[in-house]
């Protein structure tokens, strides 16, 4: 928790006094969710708890004005319970939550950088899986940005309310590719991976050739393939990708795969493995949404109109148009959030390096002992973060 915590407990708790009943969003079915409080300071989560009318809620907020607060996904017989096995379940909201700072060679420093890269993950998600290939639809959808580092896509189709994590584990692994047998899908007929293995396999192909090169963006593209097979738990290194480059690049071994994709052309078991591996991995990233929520069918989820704790925005929904990347209605996450005030001035020391920060319509770029003079907005942003301390 960040420093000097108290000021922003302050703030927070002014933000929860000034709200109404009716600013308030409650989740469908209120009276059969739990819900769970993070106060500021050392002291435990408050969990447990069964608050079954907004007036209720923002009695609560208001005297606590707690650091982040949760609402289970699941329906509860009684939500007050205090072992889970009491509640008596009775379904749960498919959640899917992805986070920035999973994807690989993507940079949490780089606020605004990562923020665009997983908001295009969270729209290649529904656009590429849950509405072509689940048929989810949209009026069961709420979008939301999860007051810090992603988004969250709550579907809460009473088709799926009863699905046992067994099940949410087959949506799961097939978004991100498990057991997906690349060569297969492109020698078989076609199905929804069809297209994203023959995407993946030119952009390998065409990467792989750039690295062969040299060029000035060669290094880069290595790192890239090198952090996407970690994240994979696949052994790998920069050294292993540009030997996997140089092999692609000669002895005609791209055309042999194209005309067989069931031969080995690679000098070693290894180099064929990553090869294939890069392939499925290549067009989407979706693989980063964080598994467990989607999978954990008793599990809590940032609610919506509260403050993140650790980075003061709001958790804020918007229509799932918007998720979408490079329109004129493109939700932005980064300008629209905030609940502090952008006309006071602070002065701040950054206290770490590589730090990329867009608040507001304010930017931070600059490394450790820069000081910079920022509105309140920005200052609790890299407060909370741990990126500056104040210097007044």
């Amino acid at each position: 928790m960040a420093s000097g915590w108290s000021r922003f407990a302050l703030r927070f708790s002014e933000y929860y006094q000034s709200l109404d009943v009716s600013d308030l969003w409650a989740p469908p079915r209120l009276r059969s969710r739990e819900w769970m409080f993070i106060p500021w300071g050392s002291k435990p989560p408050d969990r447990h708890r069964a608050l079954p009318t907004k007036r209720i809620l923002l009695d609560y907020l208001q005297q606590r004005g707690p650091h982040s607060c949760f609402h289970s996904t699941a329906y509860y017989q009684d939500p007050s319970q205090r072992k889970m096995s009491d509640k008596g379940w009775l379904g749960a909201d498919l959640i899917f939550d992805l986070d920035g700072d999973h994807l690989p060679g993507v940079s949490d420093n780089d606020f605004p950088g990562m923020m665009e890269k997983i908001q295009e993950q969270a729209w290649s998600l529904w656009d590429d899986f849950l509405q072509p290939e689940f048929g989810f639809k949209e009026e069961y959808v709420q979008t939301s940005f999860s007051g810090h580092r992603g988004f969250h896509i709550h579907v809460r189709d009473p088709a799926y309310l009863h699905l046992d994590s067994n099940a949410r584990r087959e949506l799961v692994n097939y978004i991100t590719g498990v057991g997906i047998d690349v060569k297969s899908i492109m020698s078989g007929p076609d199905i929804g991976w069809s297209e994203r293995i023959d995407i993946g396999f030119e952009k390998v192909v065409s990467d792989l050739f750039t690295i062969s090169s040299n060029d000035a963006d060669s290094n880069e593209l290595a790192r890239g393939m090198d952090s996407t097979l970690k994240s994979k738990g696949i052994p790998s290194s920069t050294a292993s990708i540009k030997k996997l480059a140089t092999e692609a690049s000669a002895g005609n071994r791209i055309e042999r795969l194209r005309e067989d994709n069931s031969r080995s052309v690679f000098t070693s078991k290894k180099l064929n493995e990553a090869f294939w591996e890069l392939v499925k991995g290549a067009p989407l990233a979706v693989g980063e949404t964080d598994e467990n929520v989607t999978v954990d069918v008793k599990r809590v989820i940032r609610w919506i109109g509260s403050l993140h704790g650790k980075s003061g925005l709001r958790v804020t929904e918007f229509p799932l148009e918007q998720l979408q990347p490079g329109t004129s209605k493109t939700f932005d996450a980064l300008s629209c959030t905030h609940v502090f005030n952008t006309h006071t001035s602070s002065k701040v020391e950054l206290t770490t390096d590589d730090v990329t920060a867009r608040i507001a319509g304010q930017d931070v770029s600059g490394s450790m002992g820069d000081v910079f003079d920022v509105h309140e907005a920005m200052y609790t942003f890299l407060s909370l973060k741990g990126w500056a301390r104040s210097v007044e």
